[in-house]
């Protein structure tokens, strides 16, 4: 299988920004590990994409969460991303199942339903800014492309897509996003309405076209290639993070966790790790506590 890849570019002479990516492996083990049926595959998958995407305009230190809060029975997507290539995520609900829409595909619209996408940059200082829009229509790529232009101002087409097989697990994934920058000509935007009708369906053409270059090319054949990067699966929980969560919620719920189950066991919602604390791991943080220690 090819290896997942993001790739930045620009086309007519910076005027057109453009990311393109292939992230089936990566919407792989996000299936695997959350056990994610169908639609929630796509939903996720189509939101990783995108995400792995925008991390790529952001700067080494900084990271990028995207949280797509519909009111259908999927509940909430949560997406981390970061410039180096690190993705990870969840749905609240994964065993979602829901008739095929009117046009006989996946139906994450009905899905998702209705509600808010959020965009929370982490600038790595400890400061975070927080944009967001109304979801569309719950397909998540149109829910960015108007993200883009009433949240960044920046006229984008983004599109997204994850064929699921009938073993549930992606047979692909991948997705772009074009954009127009400053000082973009009415003759840049027929180009990329015209570069758009080249593929009319992401899904099928990563199918024949198993490439985030390929798609770069047939988007833009004019781009020139800034950067092609991996992207891989990656969660940053760790036994450490997860003791520094169970200390914060204090000594009166770490001592009744102690005396009425003996230990405690955490689990990461986004890569299903399990960590388990013995009784006398709850008594060092206890400990702790009481001498005014920092875990």
């Amino acid at each position: 299988m090819n290896r997942d890849k993001v790739i930045r570019a620009t086309a007519r002479e910076g005027r057109v920004r453009l990311f393109a990516c292939l992230t089936t492996n990566l919407v792989a083990e996000l299936q695997r590990r959350h056990d994610t049926w169908p639609v929630a595959t796509a939903a996720l998958g189509r939101t990783a994409s995108i995400a792995a995407m925008m991390a790529k305009m952001l700067k080494n230190e900084e990271s990028i969460t995207i949280k797509v809060d519909g009111d259908g029975p999927l509940g909430q997507i949560w997406v981390d991303a970061k410039p180096d290539g690190q993705v990870r995520g969840y749905v609240d609900e994964p065993h979602v199942d829901l008739p095929l829409n009117d046009k006989g595909k996946l139906d994450v619209g009905g899905a998702v339903g209705s509600g808010q996408l959020y965009v929370i940059r982490d600038t790595g200082l400890r400061d975070y800014y927080t944009s967001s829009s109304d979801i569309q229509s719950g397909e998540i790529g149109d829910d960015f492309t108007y993200y883009f232009v009433v949240s960044e101002q920046t006229p984008s087409a983004v599109g997204a897509g994850v064929l699921v097989g009938t073993d549930y697990s992606p047979i692909v994934a991948g997705g772009f996003i074009m954009q127009l920058m400053p000082g973009h000509t009415d003759a840049d935007i027929d180009y990329l309405e015209e570069r758009l009708q080249e593929i009319p369906s992401i899904t099928n053409f990563l199918r024949d076209n198993p490439s985030a270059e390929a798609l770069v090319l047939t988007l833009a054949p004019d781009a020139q290639i800034l950067s092609m990067d991996d992207v891989e699966f990656r969660c940053r929980c760790s036994y450490d993070r997860l003791s520094r969560v169970l200390v914060s919620i204090g000594r009166d719920e770490l001592v009744s966790l102690r005396d009425e189950q003996g230990k405690a066991e955490l689990i990461c919602h986004f890569c299903g790790n399990v960590y388990e604390f013995s009784r006398q791991d709850l008594d060092d943080m206890i400990a702790g506590i009481d001498a005014g220690e920092q875990v």
